[in-house]
């Protein structure tokens, strides 16, 4: 039984003081999940986190983050614009996009972030709109082919097919890209990768290190170049399954560290640092979706309509995506009811959970969705005029504040042209 980040008691004080359905996120829970990945790194004296934008983005989110030492990885030029707004600058923020428009990369090289760049001909667009390249560049290694990663009784366990995937250049591309950025005078190279998502296995990241770090000490020994940093990116996940078995962080750092010193230490390349962008890892736990049941239906299944939807949480309806729920007050009963948990789209997909058990659920009876910290209100959207909701934070001290309203009629009409 997964056991929520807040009280009953608390849940429903603050569900009397803010409208359902709201987004509720932990900040202690945040800190500790950062000090547990700091000292699993902290062997590697150049390391850094690159908390995921795209995951949670949020003004307070990112403050934390900064407040933490961390940097940003961001994605789109919106992105960029609210790192800088708070403050961060250089390196401290990773651009790593895809299908790249002008304006992107001219804001990134105005704001001298760390560039990875996804494709081997970004080089000269991005000379072309951007100017000249920065000292420190960046690419995205793509292996392609399927990523397996320890076996079942199956035989190997399929974690993701990157030869499908979109991101990436091949190890050709890669030679090519940095003999391309050797001759315009990048000095400092970065490599980054990401082969699989939400892994739950401790020997994710010490796989993907052992791919990266093999290719740097082959493009340094070949070209001769400086590789300053290896990204791991993102890919460390989170149990959203009760039975699910959580990652361990530490044993996951000490992984990494083995291929490090088997690899790149022998090369005499002890002294290039290791980032991560584990958005998912760093706040998905620490975020919930508060809602309230408005109707019960009985037809040919039983159905629970609550008050939020899938445009407020849209993995359930997008990947057919578990996320446990709790129903306040009742975490100690029997599960005797079979539910469908749904929104009011117009949409037989905007679904929250599909025959789900559950205690007996009545109408008013506030719901707890858990783990949506990450890619949960960011992946929001307004279909059927449906609002987004409010996200509020937890802070270290109990107190609650909004960090962000829930819209409004007027938002949604802001920038619509009328007929006169």
């Amino acid at each position: 039984m997964k056991k929520p980040f807040v009280s009953d008691e608390k849940i429903r004080e603050i569900a009397s003081q803010y409208p359902t359905p709201f987004y509720l996120y932990d900040e202690q829970g945040i800190r500790n999940t950062d000090a547990l990945v700091k000292q699993a790194f902290a062997w590697n004296p150049g390391y850094r986190e690159y908390f995921a934008v795209k995951a949670t983005p949020n003004p307070y989110i990112l403050k934390i983050m900064q407040d933490l030492g961390n940097g940003l990885d961001c994605s789109s030029y919106t992105e960029l614009l609210m790192a800088k707004r708070l403050g961060f600058s250089g390196h401290d923020i990773m651009f790593s996009s895809n299908d790249t428009p002008a304006q992107d990369f001219a804001l990134a090289k105005e704001m001298n972030v760390l560039v990875n760049f996804d494709d081997i001909g970004h080089i000269a667009f991005f000379e072309k709109r951007a100017g000249s390249l920065p000292e420190t560049v960046c690419c995205r290694y793509n292996q392609g082919g399927v990523f397996t990663l320890g076996k079942s009784k199956e035989g190997f366990q399929v974690m993701d097919t990157p030869g499908e995937s979109k991101f990436g250049m091949t190890r050709e591309q890669i030679f090519s890209s940095f003999q391309i950025l050797q001759k315009k005078g990048v000095k400092h190279f970065g490599l980054h990768a990401f082969l699989a998502s939400n892994t739950l296995s401790n020997d994710y990241y010490p796989s993907l290190a052992r791919i990266i770090f093999q290719l740097a000490v082959d493009l340094h020994r070949q070209l001769g170049v400086h590789i300053a940093f290896v990204n791991l990116s993102g890919g460390v996940g989170i149990p959203y399954r009760p039975e699910d078995k959580e990652n361990d962080i530490l044993a996951i750092g000490a992984g990494v560290k083995k291929a490090y010193e088997e690899i790149l230490v022998p090369a005499g390349m002890k002294d290039v640092a290791i980032f991560t962008e584990m958005g998912r890892y760093m706040t998905g736990p620490h975020g919930c979706l508060v809602t309230r049941v408005l109707h019960k239906k009985k037809t040919y299944r039983e159905y629970l309509g609550v008050d939020a939807n899938s445009c407020n949480l849209m993995r359930p309806a997008m990947y057919g995506a578990y996320h446990h729920i709790t129903v306040v007050g009742k975490e100690n009963e029997p599960c005797t009811h079979v539910y469908d948990v749904t929104g009011n789209l117009c949409e037989n997909n905007d679904k929250l959970a599909v025959q789900r058990k559950l205690p007996e659920t009545d109408v008013g009876d506030l719901l707890i969705i858990h783990d949506t910290g990450a890619h949960g209100f960011s992946m929001g959207y307004n279909y059927n005029g449906r609002l987004r909701s409010a996200e509020l934070l937890l802070k270290k001290d109990g107190s609650v504040i909004e960090i962000r309203r829930a819209e409004t009629p007027e938002d949604y009409f802001a920038t619509l042209r009328w007929p006169k």
